[in-house]
């Protein structure tokens, strides 16, 4: 098993690989990647209360000062959706904000959103689409970010973290929102939670220079947690909220928990 993850961390490695940047390419402060969990677990009132958040955060004047206060004032983002191994929807394509004008296109974009229902949870899977997203996007960031939420461990595809191994060599920072409502949930998929699930995004998922997740607890959490770890990866100014690097002493999260609990025919 080690040799294989291996030899695969080795492929995406090397699949991963940027090219050179083009000349026309526009030089902006940040890069980032927005990856929203939209699994089945995710019920209706979960899918919406993530977008309203993401679309609050971007039109709050916090989120666009810290966009502001870069040396070029500007950022390049995209929001996608995702859940299984092959499901990722693009939502916003790559677009310059530098001003509420420009986040106010990018959160017009995110609403009205469609309710999913899909099954699997594939980090591993959304990190590679992800990371794949910033070659030959345009732009030319002095850092590359991927933000990805979501609520359940890795249960489909490859196991998450040679993945996030690979895509951190490169260069690219992955932090994560951890998404842990405790209200009973009426779809069948309580089965497939798991406890600590900050822990298992701490240890499993996030990665790379400066690296952070945040943990959202209650429904009223959603919208400044959101506009919090926005200001805080925008601005660069260092992981105020759960820093990965102060947790180490805790005991260390199982990341092969999601593909224990089931068969992905079952699984989120």
């Amino acid at each position: 098993m080690p040799h294989a993850r291996t030899l695969l961390a080795a492929a995406v490695f090397s699949a991963l690989a940027p090219g050179l940047a083009r000349a026309k390419d526009l030089p902006v402060d940040l890069e980032l990647v927005l990856a929203v969990d939209v699994s089945r677990s995710m019920d209706a009132e979960e899918q919406e209360l993530q977008r309203q958040g993401y679309i609050a955060a971007l039109r709050h004047p916090d989120v666009i000062a810290a966009i502001q206060s870069g040396p070029l004032g500007r950022i390049a983002i995209t929001y996608y959706e995702w859940s299984g191994a092959n499901s990722q929807r693009i939502i916003v394509p790559w677009s310059m904000i530098e001003d509420g004008e420009g986040a106010d296109a990018v959160a017009e974009r995110i609403s009205p959103g469609e309710v999913y229902g899909r099954y699997g949870t594939s980090i591993s899977s959304s990190l590679l689409f992800g990371a794949a997203l910033f070659e030959h996007n345009g732009f030319a960031g002095a850092r590359r970010t991927i933000d990805i939420s979501g609520d359940g461990p890795n249960n489909m595809g490859p196991p998450v973290t040679p993945i996030r191994d690979a895509v951190v060599a490169r260069g690219i920072t992955i932090n994560g929102l951890a998404i842990t409502l405790r209200e009973p949930r009426q779809n069948g998929s309580a089965a497939f939670d798991i406890d600590n699930l900050d822990l298992y995004y701490r240890d499993c998922v996030v990665g790379g220079v400066g690296a952070f997740m945040v943990a959202v607890t209650s429904v009223g959490q959603f919208e400044e947690a959101i506009r919090r770890k926005l200001v805080t990866e925008i601005a660069d100014k260092g992981p105020v909220i759960l820093p990965v690097a102060d947790q180490r002493e805790v005991p260390q999260a199982d990341c092969l928990v999601g593909e224990s609990i089931g068969s992905p025919k079952l699984s989120r």
